[in-house]
């Protein structure tokens, strides 16, 4: 049986050969990841083990703080501020259970912007299509999972930043009901919205990462759910606009292969509640306006550094926003949040498309602003729904794709064990 040290020292030779052209990777922990993997296996032969993420390689976004050395978050800005004390909460725990954390994985700047490019540290390609985009902003999270440069990633997703990026490249993305896993540590774009999640190659994978983040029990993921009697919500209206005809055929398959395991699939409407958000939001996004409070001060003042103008136009134009707006957004959220809940009640489940798009390339973002703005707008349309009405998500791949794009199965706030029984089951069906 291979040790773990042999499989990391594959991998970390493989980084070391192409690492520089493919940006996948901020940094690399070879020497500490090299110490966690001779400790697993001196653990196994000694017939013990911290549990079952004991010796999975896990890589983290560059935005999770890492005892010693600063957190950039994708950005020029933060390169050379103080060393953090601390590693993040969620780094912590995985250490903890045994985790191998090889690396950093690049993201887009600050954690905005869904094309998933990043003009400083470069843009790292689709694992299905280097010349295509990842995604983001957990960009390099998706490709080292689809590349298989990491069993594990772990990302975060304030409006689709985790399952935007596992749709593309062909992973499981799951993200949790928000303020279930622990944000210290972690560089914030928007307290409200803000998830920590897992990306992998299985729902069990993810389970395994969210269980150690969380420090609650793994949901029984080995004791069979049936589908059969499963109540599916299917929200056409709004979030089918402009699916892609392979996205929208290979949806209808995943569906037909539910329903003829037992799940009742039902239409529901959730349009009058999306519109109704998007009305109180139309000055600027909750995460636009809170992350404008975050950068604040270089806002003001201008910043020392270049800063990728997708951001900063962002940034500047939410900054300019009113206060009484904000709080006016939040209260009407809320009232949504609950209007959703009580809609969602007569489902297990939501299935949809987690993007309506397939990967674009690279070079089409550079070259054209107007379908840059589409696609990103496209991009986030379905995802950004279970941040704002404060749900849980996951999205899974789809078979019978030319191009990878995820099934994403939503369920309601705190539901995140059903979610994730009832997506290993649905990932069982479509395999």
């Amino acid at each position: 049986m291979q040790s773990i040290r042999d499989r990391l020292e594959i991998i970390l030779s493989r980084l070391a050969s192409c690492a520089a052209g493919e940006k996948v990777f901020t940094k690399l922990y070879a020497e500490a990841a090299r110490a966690a993997a001779e400790a697993t296996d001196a653990r196994k032969k000694a017939g013990v083990s911290l549990g079952p993420l004991d010796g999975t390689i896990v890589s983290i976004k560059d935005l999770f703080d890492v005892a010693g050395e600063p957190t950039t978050a994708g950005s020029l800005m933060l390169r050379d501020t103080a060393p953090r004390r601390h590693d993040a909460a969620v780094v912590s725990r995985l250490r903890q259970a045994g985790a191998v954390i090889i690396g950093k994985t690049n993201m887009t700047e600050f954690a905005f912007t869904a094309i998933g490019d990043n003009m400083h540290y470069g843009t790292p390609g689709n694992a299905a299509d280097t010349s295509r985009i990842p995604g983001g902003s957990s960009s390099g999270a998706a490709v080292s999972v689809g590349e298989g440069t990491s069993d594990i990633s772990i990302g975060s997703d304030t409006g689709g930043s985790v399952r935007i990026p596992a749709s593309l490249n062909g992973v499981v993305g799951f993200k949790p009901t928000a303020r279930r896993v622990p944000l210290t540590g972690a560089y914030p774009l928007s307290a409200t919205l803000d998830s920590i999640g897992p990306l992998a190659l299985s729902v069990a994978a993810c389970a395994l990462a969210d269980a150690a983040m969380t420090g609650e029990q793994m949901p029984q993921l080995h004791l069979p759910l049936a589908l059969a009697g499963l109540r599916v919500g299917i929200p056409r209206g709004l979030l089918f606009e402009d699916t892609e005809t392979e996205i929208a055929a290979a949806f209808d398959r995943s569906l037909a292969g539910i329903e003829q395991a037992g799940a009742w699939l039902t239409d529901i409407s959730i349009d009058d509640l999306i519109a109704d958000l998007r009305l109180a939001t139309k000055r600027g996004s909750i995460a636009a306006m809170e992350g404008s409070e975050i950068h604040a001060d270089w806002l003001a003042t201008g910043a020392s550094v270049p800063v990728d103008p997708h951001v900063s136009g962002l940034l500047s134009r939410a900054a300019a926003i009113p206060t009484p707006v904000y709080i006016r957004a939040m209260r009407r959220r809320a009232a949504l949040c609950i209007a959703m809940d009580e809609r969602l009640g007569s489902v297990d489940v939501l299935a949809l498309p987690t993007t309506p798009v397939t990967a674009p390339t690279i070079v089409s973002m550079a070259e054209d602003t107007a379908l840059r703005e589409r696609t990103e707008g496209l991009l986030l349309r379905n995802t950004q729904v279970a941040n704002q009405f404060d749900l849980c998500a996951i999205s899974l791949p789809m078979p019978g794709m030319t191009l990878p794009a995820g099934l994403m199965l939503v369920a309601r706030n705190g539901h995140d064990h059903h979610l994730l029984r009832i997506a290993a089951e649905v990932e069982r069906l479509l395999r």
